[in-house]
């Protein structure tokens, strides 16, 4: 029995040797927020009402711009030249005109064709910059000493402190 009470008492007084660990409280000084700029993009869209406008072939032929252009180029080439060069000028100019008919009625073909309004959604990417707390910079004071730290979470008025007291030894 003498000697389980000596091995109790030895065991009590080693870990009485060790260190001593106890909460507290201290007094907050300050707590400034710590913040960080993050990029967060985000799709922007609206929708827009179109009218489109197309040009299109009408699909008909029509002979009138050639017949008429030949007959105004062959008036013309009738007009230059005497005897047979008379004659050569007026096949040069009905075809010459015919071409220039055929070609200025070719154009006036095709059609504008306007199409009914639709809806159309345009979207694009927009990165907006938002500032997000990571964290706290706390002071605090504790037996007249101050000491900062950084937090996850505001402490408020008071802070819970763990103090550790170690035996230095002997100098």
């Amino acid at each position: 029995m003498k000697r389980l009470a000596i091995a109790l008492a030895c065991t009590v007084g080693a870990f009485a040797a060790q260190a001593n660990t106890f909460f507290d409280t201290a007094r907050v000084r300050s707590v400034d927020p710590q913040y960080e700029n993050i990029n967060v993009p985000r799709e922007e869209c609206r929708t827009e009402w179109v009218s489109e406008t197309r040009t299109v072939s009408s699909g008909r032929t029509n002979y009138n711009g050639a017949v008429l252009g030949a007959l105004v180029g062959g008036v013309l080439g009738n007009q230059v030249g005497k005897g047979h060069g008379r004659d050569a000028a007026t096949v040069v100019g009905a075809v010459v005109g015919g071409f220039a008919g055929d070609n200025i009625a070719g154009n006036n073909r095709q059609e504008q064709v306007q199409l009914a309004p639709q809806q159309v959604q345009r979207c694009h990417t927009v990165t907006e910059v938002q500032s997000r707390i990571t964290g706290y910079r706390v002071a605090y004071d504790y037996r007249g000493q101050t000491y900062t730290t950084v937090m996850r979470d505001n402490p408020g008025a008071q802070l819970q402190v763990r103090v550790s007291v170690d035996p230095v030894g002997r100098h």
